[in-house]
């Protein structure tokens, strides 16, 4: 049994292979939190003090008891109103419109398996794999209910919160504030790991100590955003990639959200994940009840390397869903910096036929197939196929393009709208304008109001008769703007607009996906604008960022690699000159940063030299043999491409038979210095052999000296080792 409820200590204990998590039902009904770490047994409620805490006050039913104060005691689920003055993970407004919540224990149940979250995209498993916990908090003044949901797999060192607010009082009541995971932590001293960024430079890494007062990163664009990443990491300040305890925390969701770490006046650490709160005021009537969408956690004793291995294997085998979960995908070709809009049907073909002649599988048509789309000013909305542009129906260019042998997929924008559009011209009502006012504009587009079901219907109706009229393999579903101008007609209030609006957006993803189950759907938000949990549901790889550049990508791809498993990352080998930076880079050097991820190209081909083209051609080969090893294999981060000469990473096979070691030089100087890259994850002193060398290295040696980087004429040289276990 991985819950366990122990009915004279009052605890409820969740167990994983590696980690326990303890609660503890105090004498006053309050939800305690005891421990969250290394496995453990017996009861933890020593870790909790009391005493005299001066201006910390006291809950009415300890009595002369001053020693008692929510305002220091860890807690399961903080709300607002019950003396404990630190940030809450709760605020309701109530019928009265009084802001207070005083929620005490009333029952719990266990049961196998993992709950669901209806229209909610969650972490599924089945009843041999997981177990539930619910626990259902009361206000007894207003008898509003938190019903607390813990999903235990104990295989993946993880566990999922969410909570439903249910609203029995009889009255009005509106959700102010919603964090469905709280994590107190009575010691230690701690860093708080962020991933920030911006369009085309997504997911940087930031480490700072968490100190007395908040820390918080979030986003009110309506999306996750390219500027922080809902996902965070909480590590004891020495802990490295190989030693040290950490915590991390993953909102599966899309949305605005933030996540709050700080320090107390008793140095206590409060981190907190759930909604925007700037954005979000939920009305429910009498009987109405609210769902969050989940957090997911993991703990690792043995630092960072294993703490991301964990969440790598979840998301993979537990998030990610459909047919290609776990399948290879095709090496595909995308036509956007190929051609952006300027393409004919003539010219698509052409390109498809190098594609062909070189081992690429799939061909995508991006950007500029529909209505009157030319550039990005008009057309977003009329999803019609303009067969003038392409020369045939849309039918006939993806048979010519399989009759050449490769798979079909195209780009399709379904959330936006020109007001350049047949589609705007009809319904203006049907984006997001605030009466009165003018709209703010972003790659001149508006955002369509998917609170709306007509909306979302209209939408996917649209996209079905596109889909419908070929033999589509592969969709890549974009979004190029956050959303502001925040206002629905058909709202009966306006801060449950964005939530709703993101609930429309998995409704259509929900129905495509059960539609469509072969079809392949990759999500973009100008890149890694929306690079979350929550999408993975749906679409199992996501673009990593518009930049293509590989020596920003080996930053962009190390952040990445803390929370998510390379084989969501989406990941092309473009031009050189770079567009997005005219960085010249070798097309080795490209291809290998490219294989961290999904691989694919995206870039004219006609205008390749013959050294370009037969390099291709080897990197396909050895991709195809590393293929499987990438995607499913223990990924390490070797260095630190933000502050080392080079980016080095690593898979190893879970049988640890087989490595494979990928490096890329960043910094070079007139007489440089040698690197020694360590490898990890091997059989301790054991022989493995360098496939192409033939060598054979001591698997300790290689873990504790490492093996020389070549040192070699020229910039962003890229090297390789491919390592067989000899046993």
């Amino acid at each position: 049994m991985s819950i366990i409820y122990d009915e004279k200590q009052k605890t409820i204990t969740l167990h994983t292979k590696n980690t326990t998590y303890q609660m503890q039902i105090d004498r006053y009904g309050f939800l305690l939190h005891l421990y969250y770490g290394k496995y453990a047994e017996g009861c933890m409620d020593y870790l909790l003090t009391y005493y005299d805490r001066g201006f910390s006050g006291n809950p009415y039913d300890a009595g002369n008891d001053k020693t008692y104060s929510m305002d220091s005691l860890p807690q399961e689920f903080p709300s607002l109103g019950t003396g404990d003055y630190r940030t809450p993970a709760c605020i309701i407004k109530n019928p009265d419109r009084t802001y207070c919540s005083d929620f005490r224990y009333e029952s719990h149940t266990i049961k196998d398996g993992k709950y669901s979250l209806p229209g909610l995209p969650a972490v599924y498993a089945d009843d041999k794999e997981a177990q539930t916990l619910e626990v259902v908090l009361v206000d007894r003044v207003t008898n509003v209910k938190a019903v607390l949901l813990y999903g235990v797999l104990p295989e993946y060192d993880v566990i999922t919160r969410s909570v439903r607010i249910v609203n029995a009082s009889g009255g009005h009541v509106s959700v102010k504030k919603l964090a469905p995971a709280c994590l107190d932590l009575v010691g230690g001293e701690y860093d708080f790991i962020t991933f920030y960024g911006r369009h085309a430079m997504e997911r940087n890494c930031q480490r700072m100590p968490v100190g007395h007062g908040v820390a918080k990163i979030g986003s009110l664009r309506g999306t996750s955003s390219h500027q922080y990443n809902p996902a965070i990491i909480l590590a004891e300040h020495d802990a490295t990639e190989d030693a040290g305890g950490c915590y991390a925390m993953a909102f599966v969701y899309s949305g605005g959200f933030q996540s709050e770490a700080g320090m107390d006046q008793y140095s206590q650490t409060r981190v907190l994940m759930g909604f925007s709160e700037e954005q979000f005021a939920y009305p429910l009537k009498a009987g109405e009840e609210f769902q969050s969408p989940e957090v997911m956690m993991t703990y690792s004793p043995d630092g960072l390397a294993h703490l991301s291995q964990n969440f790598h294997r979840c998301i993979r085998t537990h998030l990610c869903r459909g047919k290609y979960k776990e399948t290879v995908r095709p090496i595909l070709l995308n036509s956007w910096e190929a051609s952006y809009f300027d393409f004919t049907g003539e010219s698509l073909l052409k390109l498809a036929e190098q594609a062909a002649e070189l081992g690429i599988e799939m061909f995508v048509m991006d950007d500029g197939w529909f209505g009157k789309r030319d550039s990005d000013l008009r057309g977003l909305g009329d999803w019609k196929v303009n067969e003038e542009k392409l020369g045939c129906t849309l039918g006939e260019l993806i048979s010519k393009i399989n009759a050449m042998g490769l798979k079909f997929g195209i780009w399709i924008e379904p959330e936006m709208v020109n007001e350049d559009s047949d589609l705007y011209r009809e319904h203006p009502d049907w984006a997001f304008v605030i009466p009165g006012r003018r709209p703010n504009r972003s790659r001149h587009q508006l955002v369509l109001d998917f609170s709306r079901k007509e909306v979302v219907d209209y939408i996917y109706d649209q996209i079905c008769g596109v889909l419908d009229q070929g033999n589509v393999e592969y969709v890549k579903w974009d979004m190029n703007r956050s959303l502001a101008d925040i206002y629905s007609a058909t709202a009966d209030s306006q801060g449950r607009v964005l939530h709703d609006y993101v609930l429309g957006l998995y409704d259509f993803l929900e129905r495509l996906v059960n539609r469509y189950p072969n079809i392949l759907i990759e999500g973009c938000s100008g890149g890694g604008g929306r690079f979350d949990a929550g999408m993975l549901y749906y679409t199992p790889q996501i673009w990593c960022s518009d930049n293509t550049d590989p020596i920003d990508r080996l930053e962009i791809q190390y952040g990445t690699s803390f929370i998510y498993p390379s084989s969501c990352v989406g990941a092309h080998v473009s031009a050189s000159p770079n567009h997005q930076t005219m960085r010249v880079t070798s097309m080795k050097t490209r291809g290998m940063v490219a294989m961290a991820g999904t691989f694919g190209y995206e870039l004219n081909l006609n205008e390749l030299s013959k050294e370009d083209k037969d390099e291709i051609r080897r990197q396909i080969a050895e991709y195809k043999k590393y293929a499987a090893l990438i995607q499913r294999g223990q990924y390490y981060r070797l260095t630190n491409p933000q502050t080392d000469n080079q980016g080095a990473w690593e898979f190893v096979s879970e049988d640890q038979k087989e490595a494979l070691v990928q490096v890329v030089g960043i910094k070079k100087h007139a007489n440089m210095t040698v690197d020694y890259i360590k490898v990890k994850g091997l059989k301790e002193n054991t022989m493995y052999r360098d496939t192409e060398s033939g060598r054979l290295y001591n698997s300790t040696a290689l873990m504790e000296a490492g093996v020389p980087k070549p040192v070699l004429e020229g910039e962003y040289q890229a090297f390789q080792w491919h390592f067989v276990c000899e046993e």
